[in-house]
């Protein structure tokens, strides 16, 4: 691949640099790749000023742990995927670089902050595995209500049957774990002072009218998995406001220049 010039070696096609900023710029990525470049900058910049580095051993675990993750287990692999994705070891090299910075940045700004997070947010991060059907009138709502308390009819037949959701009815009513705020605030009140295979409702929304069942209560937990959602959130809040920041201080000097 070749970096040199205005122009891109695609596979022996000649890409003009002014071509790929057209074609980013008619579809709307234009911005969010503008936005990601200025991410790297407001990085560099806070990595400099809290003496934050990465080492060439870290970069060559890291390079290691992917082509273990690749199964790229001779260079001759290695070789041929770096050229199946337009990079050569250099690129390949900074961008791993640029990674392990973001990540000892984030753990350094946020680290301390997730636990206090969680522990402040926890209600947010309490799950159920639930089912539902949605019907377009209450009285029908009512029947099936009335059928499934007398067992006439079991909860997931009637979702099969009556749900006016076709993804729904092929799933018998699953929704599958949802947090909290996956719900409408006034179906979340009532699902989570439930009990575990209570019958819900009926409760009408603007969808329709609700009949639901908690299949089981999954606690809030901070696990790794939840840990790293919560630092990356974090982190990118900051970049956010860091960003503004910049922009406007940009923004007020151009209209200080121009008086």
């Amino acid at each position: 691949m070749n970096h040199q010039g205005q122009a891109i070696d695609f596979f022996g096609s000649s890409i003009d640099l002014t071509e790929i900023v057209n074609f980013l710029r008619k579809n709307m990525q234009l911005k969010e790749v503008c936005q990601k470049i200025l991410y790297q900058k407001i990085i560099e910049q806070s990595a400099q000023e809290t003496g934050l580095t990465v080492t060439p051993e870290e970069i060559q675990a890291e390079v290691e742990h992917l082509r273990r993750t690749k199964h790229l287990e001779k260079a001759t692999d290695t070789f041929a995927w770096l050229a199946e994705q337009m990079l050569d070891v250099e690129d390949w090299e900074v961008g791993i670089r640029d990674r392990l910075l973001e990540q000892k940045l984030s753990q350094s700004l946020f680290g301390k902050e997730v636990e206090k997070f969680f522990t402040q947010n926890q209600l947010d991060f309490d799950q159920v595995l639930l089912y539902q059907l949605i019907v377009p009138y209450e009285k029908l709502c009512q029947e099936l209500f009335y059928q499934i308390s007398e067992q006439e009819i079991s909860f997931y037949e009637a979702a099969h049957l009556y749900d006016i959701d076709e993804n729904r009815r092929y799933h018998c009513g699953y929704e599958g774990k949802l947090y909290r705020w996956n719900l409408k605030p006034e179906i979340a009140t009532v699902v989570f002072g439930a009990r575990a295979g209570e019958l819900i409702g009926p409760l009408p929304t603007d969808q329709g009218v609700h009949l639901l069942i908690v299949e089981e209560f999954i606690p809030a937990e901070l696990n790794s998995t939840r840990y790293q959602d919560i630092l990356d959130r974090m982190f990118t809040h900051w970049l956010e406001c860091e960003l503004n920041y910049l922009l406007h201080s940009y923004h007020h000097n151009e209209n200080n220049s121009i008086r």
